[in-house]
């Protein structure tokens, strides 16, 4: 594969693989000298959006430093297009490359020119839009479940044409089976994928949610996730394997340690728990979310002194 097949990226590579170009010094719309299979440089103004490109939003501070780069070094890499009627361009990937040219004030762009149908088109935007250095993992395992469900591709097939393991496949949709506030959390980085991926070995959605407020508040590390889990998973096979307990009488104490616990909490503005054993003994757990805010529960209980 030459190094211009390269630069493209793996899966979308795969996707635009076609025989050898031809280099052409200039599009000539009079004579049409271009044709499919060759790079070309092509007018911006006969170049067309794609209609299936999923990315609407492009920042705009991104866009004009890749204008500054076009100005010093020109467009290093052409972008991908399609032959439509009336001597015009389709985009198929690059759209990027295009908006900081136009920026840059050029007249025309280097690009490849190349047979595709809609379904093709669809397919590789979705392919390009998630080989994107900066996509969350939430927006990686969306691009995949759209182009599973626009494209009809089967995890195998995906997998191939990204070049990537079917279990990469798999794990990365599965974090779509998490609730909504994690995926949120996952998509702002409150969290890492690796916390994600131990969160799906928990069934109870309650339990996954109360686990990912820890994480948050405590700092828990993806260590730390994965034994919850799997602590939480072997609890549940003994008691699956045990025969049901009848359940114990509730301690009359236990309404004044929640009064208690509710109070002690918004004194101290942070969880606090009163875990009590028989006998009059137990504990008090106060619950902290950095190294100031320990300090400023400190302050509290000096001022108690």
């Amino acid at each position: 594969m030459n190094a211009k097949k390269r630069a493209l990226g793996k899966g979308l590579g795969a996707l635009l693989d076609t025989p050898g170009t031809d280099l052409q010094s200039r599009y000539d719309i009079e004579k049409d000298l271009h044709a499919v299979g060759t790079v070309a440089h092509v007018p911006l103004d006969l170049i067309q959006s794609n209609p299936f490109q999923p990315r609407s939003d492009f920042d705009q501070a991104a866009l004009d430093e890749l204008a500054n780069s076009i100005k010093e070094q020109g467009v290093i890499q052409p972008v991908t297009v399609r032959k439509i009627e009336d001597g015009k361009f389709q985009l198929i990937s690059g759209e990027r490359r295009c908006k900081a040219a136009q920026i840059a004030g050029l007249a025309d762009i280097p690009a490849y020119i190349r047979t595709a149908n809609d379904q093709e088109m669809r397919e590789m935007a979705i392919v390009e839009n998630i080989q994107r250095e900066n996509l969350n993992p939430i927006e990686i395992a969306l691009g995949y479940q759209q182009l599973i469900e626009d494209c009809k591709l089967t995890q195998e097939i995906l997998a191939e044409r990204l070049g990537k393991g079917r279990s990469s496949i798999t794990n990365q949709l599965r974090l779509l089976k998490l609730p909504a506030e994690i995926q949120i959390g996952l998509r702002k980085e409150f969290i890492y994928s690796g916390h994600a991926r131990a969160l799906l070995g928990v069934e109870d959605v309650q339990t996954q949610l109360e686990i990912y407020q820890d994480i948050i508040a405590q700092g828990l590390s993806v260590r730390d996730v994965e034994e919850i889990a799997k602590n939480i998973a072997e609890q549940k096979d003994t008691t699956e394997q045990e025969p049901p307990k009848k359940k114990a009488p509730e301690n009359p104490s236990s309404e004044k340690f929640r009064d208690l616990q509710k109070a002690l909490s918004e004194f101290y503005g942070s969880k606090v728990q009163i875990k009590a054993k028989p006998g009059g003994k137990g504990s008090i757990v106060i619950n902290f979310s950095s190294g100031e805010d320990l300090e400023r529960i400190l302050k509290l209980v000096q001022k108690q002194d």
